[in-house]
This record gives C-alpha cells, structure tokens and sequence, in this order.
C-alpha cells in the first residue's frame, strides 16, 4: 500500500510538473538599443517569476523598423514611440496594444578627462557644439530629436557637416570613446555602460524631450497572452528598480 501511494504521488507531481511545462513557452521579442541594459536584467526576473523564457533580438531603431516593416516573426516590438507610432499607422503593430513602461532622455559625453564644456543652458549648449571639431549622434530616436533640436538653433548644417556617426551596430559612446568625436549626444540608458567617457550633463530642459518606450504586439503573434504577461511585468515595481538603475524613467 505504501509503495502504491508513493507511485500515485509520483505519477501526480509528475502531470503537475508537465502540465507548468506545457503552459510555459517562448516570448520572442524585438527591441531597440535604448533599453538593452533594462531589458537584459529584467528577463531573467521575469522567466523566474512566470516559467516562461524570453528571446529578445537588439538593433538599432531603424534596423528593427525595417524588419518589422518587412513582417519579421515575433511577438513584441519594444522602442520608442518614433517608431512604434509609424507601425501602429502601417498596420505592423496591433493597434491598441501599446503599453509604455519608461521614459528616456539624452545626455552629453565627452572622452574621459577631456575639458567639460558648459552645457547647462541652450546658448551654452549650442556654443559647445559649435565650438567643437567633431560631433557624433546616432540615427535612432536620439538622433532624429536632436536634429530638430538642431534646427531650432539654427546650426544643423554646421554640426551635420561635423557628424561622425557611429559604425554599424554601434552606439555614441564608443565613438566618443576613441577619440573620434569630441562631443555624442544620445540617450543616458545607451551612454551609462561605456567606459572611456564623462557624461556630462543631460540636454539642457528647455531642449529635452523625454522620449516614450514601450512594448507593442506583433500581428503574427502566436503567444499573446505569454507576452501581455511580459509587458506586465514591466510595468511592476520590480522592473522599475532595474529601469531606473539604468539610466531610463519607469512609468
């Protein structure tokens, strides 16, 4: 009798186990570099908590538009709203399935120990910039605000003919990094893990938009319900914490 109870106890844990199993799946997930750093520290809280595991594939913003455009298989889209808004118009991402989880907005860096030029205020800002030999930004969703920004100064011909843009794949920071460019503008989430540089300061108010992230369905979907978990979860206190460490607003 004892060794049948064992065997039926078995045979329960082991449907119980099979059927987590079976509920448990995989979220793939296309981002942009902004929240790469968040992201990769939230996964594997979140795979923990739900039992589901995370596939999540970085780029820059208009790499991941393009494939997205392209109909990519997937089941989120996570950026920035100058990308997911486009989307949401084209039919690429389903509409009202949107959820902002941060807020981002762009820093100032120069090479480590290098002279730190005022950027306190919009004069000083612009005559940084113009007193500068090279400047670099990205063509995310840093770089398209700051040439309207550019433009609201009146010097975006003069810094676009200084422009060293990143390399392939690559962000500001390294640029600035080695020297070849004395001056990158791109999001604080996106600047914080480079070494080599001195983030000096963020864009000045009156010039900073706080850019929104968040987290869009992708049509083909197959596993909704499993990444509505994950968008969730994003919004939680949890998350936040990493988000904030990471140089991003949670929302």
């Amino acid at each position: 009798m004892a060794l049948s109870r064992v065997l039926v106890a078995v045979s329960v844990l082991s449907m119980a186990l099979g059927a987590v199993a079976a509920q448990a799946t995989e979220i793939v997930v296309l981002g942009t570099t902004a929240a790469k750093e968040a992201l990769i520290e939230i996964a594997p809280q979140f795979e923990h908590a739900s039992g589901h595991k995370l596939n999540i594939t970085f780029g820059s913003g208009p790499i991941v538009l393009e494939k997205v455009r392209a109909g990519v298989a997937g089941d989120l889209f996570i950026g920035p709203d100058e990308f997911s808004d486009p989307l949401l118009k084209e039919g690429k991402l389903v509409a009202g399935s949107r959820v902002d989880f941060a807020h981002s907005g762009a820093s100032i860096a120069v090479r480590a120990g290098a002279p730190r030029p005022d950027v306190g205020t919009p004069e000083a800002f612009k005559a940084a910039l113009l007193a500068a030999k090279s400047v670099s930004y990205s063509s995310g969703a840093s770089g398209l605000f700051l040439v309207r920004v550019l433009e609201r100064l009146g010097i975006a011909n003069e810094i676009k003919a200084k422009l060293v843009s990143p390399r392939p794949g690559e962000v500001v920071g390294p640029v600035v990094a080695r020297g070849d460019a004395e001056i990158g503008i791109q999001q604080l989430s996106e600047l914080l893990p480079v070494a080599g540089i001195d983030i000096i300061g963020p864009l000045p108010a009156e010039l900073q938009r706080k850019i929104a992230y968040g987290a869009s369905v992708l049509p083909a979907t197959t596993q909704r319900q499993a990444a509505q978990e994950f968008v969730k979860f994003l919004r939680s206190p949890e998350a936040a914490a990493i988000i904030k460490k990471k140089g991003m607003e949670p929302v």
